[in-house]
């Protein structure tokens, strides 16, 4: 990848969509300080431009191997579950903390002239809320309840002592909790018109609604693969011991 040093952050910006996480973990201004051409940006940071130009080159290629092909009907439970909190957990921690902070600059430059962006602050606040103990949850108890399963299963052991006496209790009530946030996503979505962004919409905005979309669209995959595929797997195998 050659970055020309005149060209904007702007235009990096808007022709690289995983340019504004390196320009945000760099603390460089890709919008009201957009204009800037690059080189100039990047000496204000303190960061040469070829390191820009490989943490871009990074990014970039993290977000290929992420697509990459597992089998989710043929894999492992551990291995799902690895596939899950690796490519899920991670990408939802991660834009969880890279858009609040997001979602309060573009709040406190536009609530005023489209009030519905404080509701859409709320609502993202609430599936924020609702998506860290859940993934605490699934981290700590089923997680590895499941996982401990199957290994126990491939070496003819003993089932482990669920203390929540059956695999259907917790998955029943992650299940009720994907419910919640599905609803949440489909507010957000009807209140932003679909993640329109308005005319007067700076690049923060566009970020913004881009990146929510994005986030919707992890968060369907993800869902679908612990409900459709990982639950009722882990309930069959309980079954069968």
């Amino acid at each position: 990848m050659i970055l020309s040093s005149n060209k904007t952050v702007r235009d990096v910006a808007l022709e690289l969509p995983q340019a504004t996480r390196v320009f945000e973990k760099l603390k460089i201004d890709y919008c009201c300080g957009g204009d800037k051409p690059l080189g100039e940006a990047c000496a204000s940071a303190g960061v040469e431009v070829a390191n820009l130009e490989r943490m871009l080159e990074e990014a970039v290629q993290a977000e290929v191997q992420g697509n990459g092909s597992l089998d989710f009907q043929k894999a492992t439970l551990s291995e799902l579950i690895g596939h899950i909190l690796d490519k899920h957990h991670v990408y939802t921690k991660e834009e969880m903390a890279r858009l609040e902070p997001l979602m309060v600059k573009v709040i406190a430059a536009h609530g005023g002239n489209h009030p519905e962006l404080q509701g859409i602050g709320g609502l993202f606040q609430q599936i924020c809320a609702d998506l860290k103990p859940h993934m605490f949850k699934e981290e700590q108890i089923l997680f590895p309840y499941v996982v401990e399963m199957e290994s126990s299963a491939l070496q003819n052991r003993p089932a482990p002592f669920a203390p929540f006496g059956t695999v259907n209790n917790p998955v029943r009530m992650m299940m009720m909790e994907h419910d919640t946030v599905g609803e949440l996503l489909r507010d957000l979505r009807a209140l932003s018109s679909n993640y329109t962004v308005p005319p007067d919409g700076c690049i923060s905005y566009q970020t913004l609604y881009q990146a929510l979309e994005a986030f919707e669209k992890d968060l369907h995959q993800h869902i679908h693969l612990e409900n459709n595929i990982l639950f009722p797997r882990a309930i069959e195998l309980e079954g069968s011991r």
